[in-house]
């Protein structure tokens, strides 16, 4: 997970919107934990609203899931 910490971080610093939703998902998609993977989608979501991307309609959807909208 340090290189995908490591991506995030980067992506946070160069203010790329699109990376960020595809590398929080990745992250999400990488835990077992409901919690940590409903974290990761919330940050995913957030930057998907902002820059307007599909995107959006699935992680709603995913955190609809889990009872988390």
């Amino acid at each position: 997970m340090s290189d995908l910490n490591d991506a995030i971080l980067d992506a946070h610093a160069r203010d790329d919107g699109r990376a960020l939703v595809a590398l929080y998902t990745q992250a999400a998609d990488g835990t077992n934990d409901i919690d940590t993977a409903c974290f990761f989608l919330t940050y995913a979501y957030i930057y998907a609203l902002e820059l307007g991307i599909a995107d959006e309609v699935s992680l709603y959807a995913r955190l609809d899931a889990h009872g988390r909208v």
